[in-house]
């Protein structure tokens, strides 16, 4: 049996899709009830808990093989970085009690250090897993290509791609979910012993540049990509249901992106890449009407 979390998202959504479709038992975790019904219609067995509910998950992972765990992002909480502690600590209570012999996490690129925004949950996360003494894996996942449909509406009217990504030149690690959710459900399967650590990106580092080229194709227009003034971050941050805490949170991100302060770090760690381009991932969109 394999344990989902996330399922609502878009890694997780792939990965217990892909194992059901090849035949795997999958045990999904929800929030939400009212979500169930189709993920049993699938085939997959649904258990209803809280990361924060020790007992609720402790009775998810109850005599699975392995899990997958994508910690919810919890960008609305003042409380930000308290709240991801107290659900690690939870999960990781959970999983101890359950006897799971083997973890893939979802994490990020820059969890390994330092000053670098909301990443620092991902770091949290790592830390405590690690003390699990079980097969733990951590998915360093590069910037997610689909972040940039939050601005696809802005390229299809004005032609222009806004970036906090600068300089909008510069070439930068991204990755599919889609590509993410299929490493993940090929590591739930394999066996290891200790650590390990798997730096995830696509097949090529790209600018906003080459975002916004790619887009316009696709929009059947001309899209230039700008960079925003740092000033101008936390308005268009704002935009988003994200408290306080998470918007700085989010400046702090970005900064360290832009100054190469989050790269990936090579020592001790695998290397994997997907095969999806950014060109791959826009044919699979719904974009908007270009004026």
């Amino acid at each position: 049996m394999y344990v989902v979390t996330g399922v609502t998202g878009r890694t997780g959504r792939v990965v217990a899709l892909r194992l059901l479709a090849e035949g795997e038992p999958v045990r999904v975790v929800l929030r939400d009830i009212s979500k169930a019904a189709q993920w049993q219609e699938r085939g997959a067995e649904v258990v209803v808990a809280d990361f924060s509910d020790v007992e609720g998950m402790a009775a998810a992972f109850a005599g699975a093989t392995a899990a997958y765990l994508v910690k919810p992002p919890g960008y609305d909480r003042e409380d930000l970085f308290e709240h991801a502690q107290r659900t690690t600590d939870a999960v990781t209570e959970a999983i101890r009690r359950a006897g799971l012999p083997k973890l893939v996490l979802l994490s990020s690129i820059g969890a390994d250090r330092d000053g670098v925004g909301v990443i620092a949950t991902n770091r949290m996360a790592e830390q405590r897993m690690a003390t699990l003494g079980i097969p733990v894996a951590f998915l360093r996942a590069a910037y997610f290509m689909e972040n940039w449909e939050r601005v696809f509406a802005v390229a299809a009217s004005e032609g222009v791609l806004p970036s906090l990504l600068a300089p909008v030149d510069k070439a930068l690690p991204m990755i599919a979910t889609a590509d993410i959710g299929d490493v993940a459900a090929d590591m739930l399967r394999q066996s290891w012993e200790g650590r390990r650590i798997i730096n995830l990106e696509g097949p090529q580092a790209r600018s906003p540049d080459e975002i916004a080229r790619a887009l316009g194709h696709a929009l059947g227009r001309t899209v230039t990509a700008a960079a925003l003034d740092e000033n101008a971050w936390e308005g268009v941050l704002a935009q988003n249901p994200f408290s306080r805490t998470a918007i700085r949170g989010f400046v702090e991100m970005n900064q360290a992106i832009n100054s190469g302060h989050i790269a990936f770090d090579h020592e001790g760690a695998e290397h994997v890449r997907g095969h999806r381009s950014f060109e791959d991932v826009v044919a699979g969109m719904a974009l908007p009407l270009s004026r």
